[in-house]
């Protein structure tokens, strides 16, 4: 039997180029040769202190070396990494790590110190630091595809946490994928804000670079330092969220830098639109993809900038792209309440044709399977059609052959007259061009189309702006709340809140 263990694909890495530098963070560096061997100290280390095969350890360290060498450790031995994201709030973390049921935690100290005062933490059998190691040698447990690797919660404001259960098989199908789509070398120097795409660099035997960025305070971006990085370590690929690409871009075009080294830029997570791509053409002399998709399937679909740009005026949605050949996508009826089981008649049924907006759903060896605990999330996000689960995304668009184009959220939409949508993506991309708009988009409330805009100008010039655009309210705010995880995709949800209490 094939050891399935995805640790191994580093090892590999590791044996072929042991003088590559792994990671760069800070002032610091790690070459493959000595991540490895941290690695190994650090699972023997893991396996004295208690931690055995399958065993799931909550891990709440940032991104660094420590983060890798750790995770590494952790899929050497078999045990299960589970994740809470750095900006999640006290109670959100105490309630993941309930659910989690894990038997161990890694962190710093501040850290375990909370075991001494929630009963959730305290309740950890085993708590670690991050400076433990042992000299025993441990060799590579042997697991099979369906044995799980990660657990990755990505909590909402509400309800119960809704946890990726990422096995090895699935994070061995997302390398080859993503390693295919993305096209890494050994010979790249990547700066990446993204966790997984730093775990595939250290399958290829690339070099990461960890930007100097605060992710519990995008807000907070120092472009001026990061562009420092990028020049003294040569940079030539950068894959990061739609902020962080354009922060760079805007900071680089005020001070008249050029990049020379970047000749590669990956950005994903939120929407681009066109007026935004051209921005990035503008500041990166480079090739640059955008990608769609989503924690539980990556990738959908991608688009290169120089297209999306030649799609200024968008008339009916956002053009993401060509879908991925090893990505199953169909566009399903929204209108027909949500069934979790269905036979292939019945799918088929659901199905829409060509240039038909409804709901995304996928499927594909790269989409998760399931979630963990959770049977009400694979209930609510999943469609099991025979012995096939796929995936509902949330998101609605429709298809033109082979290309996907996007609306906007599914439960944004809003229903006209005659049964056609109002896409809020339509009215989010002429929100981009005007430049004295920094955000905007348009809720439904009450019955009405409510424009709200992020602007310091008035209503009343606010008014003379948009005249191209039908809506019945306007709602002008200093700041539309963004998601805590990238700060690109507006938070509908925290949105509608306001909206509610504004009009109310």
């Amino acid at each position: 039997m094939q050891n399935e263990n995805i640790a191994r694909v580093f090892n590999t890495a590791a044996s072929v180029y042991p003088n590559h530098i792994a990671i760069v963070e800070g002032y610091d560096s790690i070459s493959y040769r000595q991540l490895q061997s941290e690695v190994e100290s650090t699972a023997a280390y893991f396996i004295k202190r208690g931690i055995v095969t399958g065993d799931r350890v909550l891990v709440f360290v940032p991104m660094s070396i420590d983060l890798y060498r750790v995770v590494l450790a952790l899929f050497t031995i078999g045990a299960v990494a589970v994740f809470v994201d750095e900006w999640v709030s006290k109670e959100r973390l105490l309630l993941s790590c309930k659910l989690a049921k894990c038997r161990g935690f890694i962190g710093p100290a501040k850290m375990r110190m909370l075991g001494l005062w929630y009963k959730p933490i305290r309740r950890i059998p085993i708590k670690l630091g991050l400076s433990g190691r042992s000299s025993k040698q441990v060799g590579i447990a042997q697991l099979n595809r369906d044995d799980p690797a990660l657990i990755t919660y990505t909590t909402g404001s509400t309800g119960s946490p809704k946890a990726a259960n990422r096995t090895h098989g699935f994070l061995r199908f997302q390398f080859d994928i993503l390693k295919e789509k993305i096209a890494t070398k050994p010979s790249d120097v990547e700066m990446t804000m993204l966790p997984i795409v730093l775990l595939i660099n250290l399958g290829v035997g690339a070099t990461s670079i960890i930007p100097r960025f605060n992710s519990r305070k995008p807000q907070n971006i120092n472009p001026s330092n990061i562009i420092g990085q990028i020049e003294s370590h040569k940079v030539n690929r950068i894959t990061a969220s739609p902020f962080f690409v354009k922060s760079l871009a805007e900071f680089a075009l005020e001070q008249k830098i050029s990049l020379k080294t970047v000749n590669q830029v990956i950005t994903g997570g939120a929407p681009v639109f066109p007026t935004e791509a051209k921005l990035y053409t503008q500041a990166f002399d480079a090739s640059i993809e955008i990608i769609y998709g989503s924690t539980e399937a990556e990738p959908i679909s991608g688009i290169n900038a120089n297209q999306l740009v030649s799609s200024m005026t968008l008339m009916n949605g956002l053009p993401v792209g060509d879908i991925h050949p090893s990505t199953k996508l169909r566009i399903i009826n929204t209108k027909i309440p949500h069934q979790h089981q269905l036979n292939e008649n019945e799918f088929d049924q659901l199905t829409l044709l060509d240039g038909q907006v409804g709901e995304i759903v996928v499927c594909g060896d790269h989409v998760l399977a399931s979630y963990f605990d959770n049977s009400q999330a694979l209930y609510n996000n999943k469609i099991k059609v025979g012995a096939t689960y796929w995936h509902k995304t949330g998101d609605s668009g429709y298809t033109l052959g082979s290309k996907l184009f996007l609306t906007g959220r599914v439960g944004q939409l809003i229903l006209l007259e005659g049964g056609s949508y109002l896409s809020p993506f339509i009215i989010e991309s002429k929100v981009e061009q005007l430049a004295e708009v920094t955000k905007g988009t348009i809720l439904a409330h009450e019955g009405r189309v409510v424009l709200c805009l992020e602007s310091a100008l008035s209503r009343l010039m606010l008014n003379t702006l948009v005249q191209d655009i039908d809506y019945d309210s306007l709602v002008v705010l200093p700041h539309i709340p963004r998601d805590p995880r990238h700060n690109s995709k507006i938070d509908y949800e925290k949105l509608k809140l306001i909206v509610q209490k504004m009009l109310s």
